[in-house]
């Protein structure tokens, strides 16, 4: 098996989004573009950066053979 490649989103969310919003929003996310979480850090500031991934989608087409 071939190892599996993600693209990644950063995100930063403010201080003012509170923990529920914050989970909404990457629930939508999730649901409908194919987003996981990978990480969250938390600042003291109240600052979240948020890193999403999801699967490359494998665009190569086989070969012909003759």
């Amino acid at each position: 098996m071939e190892g599996m490649d993600y693209e990644y989103a950063p995100l930063r969310l403010p201080s003012n989004v509170d923990r529920l919003t914050a989970a909404a929003q990457l629930a939508i996310q999730a649901e409908y573009s194919g987003w996981e979480l990978a990480r969250v850090r938390l600042f003291r500031d109240g600052t979240r950066q948020v890193v999403l991934r999801r699967r490359l989608v494998n665009a190569t087409q086989p070969g012909l053979s003759y």
